[in-house]
């Protein structure tokens, strides 16, 4: 990721959310999102960013069409040497055609320091639970909520041995290029 691409990450983000935590997360709060404000938060951060962390875009070739974005585990993570899957978000109109596969091999090429790679899902998006699982993730009985507004929305914990090799994936291509 450029610094160029935080509009269309932001873009991709929050309709990403619109979609995909309709019915999960209060309506209230996904109507308020926007863009602007998303890149304006992403803009900050990607200025400050943790150098451990990395994030990747897709790139159709007539711009950003996923992001994804990966580090050191945030938590505790029981003595193992963790990193953790912050997000990954794919353009809901390309949603099934191989871009969040396609992140996520790159994902998994670039983990070789962790022992394992950690993600938060939420605990009723079904389709995301399906598509890590698929991918070599299980829940692992760790559990926390996020608070969005006055409703709690829960979350799993899932976690996958670190690597491309893990699942038999196959590294991603050059995602600038998707």
């Amino acid at each position: 990721m450029r610094a160029a691409d935080v509009g269309d990450v932001a873009a991709v983000r929050v309709r990403g959310w619109q979609v995909a935590y309709a019915g999960i997360v209060p309506q209230a709060h996904l109507d308020a999102m926007t863009v602007a404000a998303d890149a304006a938060r992403r803009a900050a951060a990607f200025a400050e960013a943790d150098p451990r962390t990395t994030q990747l875009v897709a790139d159709d070739g007539c711009g950003v069409v996923g992001w994804a974005a990966f580090g050191p585990y945030r938590g505790t993570a029981a003595g193992r040497r963790a990193g953790e899957l912050y997000a990954l978000y794919v353009r809901p109109d390309l949603v099934g055609t191989g871009v969040g596969r396609a992140l996520l091999a790159a994902v998994h090429a670039a983990t070789g320091d962790y022992d394992a790679l950690l993600l938060w899902v939420l605990r009723d998006n079904r389709r995301a639970r399906r598509f890590y699982e698929a991918a070599g993730y299980r829940a692992d009985g760790a559990v926390q909520s996020e608070t969005y507004g006055s409703v709690p929305v829960p979350e799993v914990r899932y976690a996958r041995p670190a690597g491309p090799g893990a699942t038999g994936s196959a590294p991603g291509d050059d995602l600038r290029h998707w």
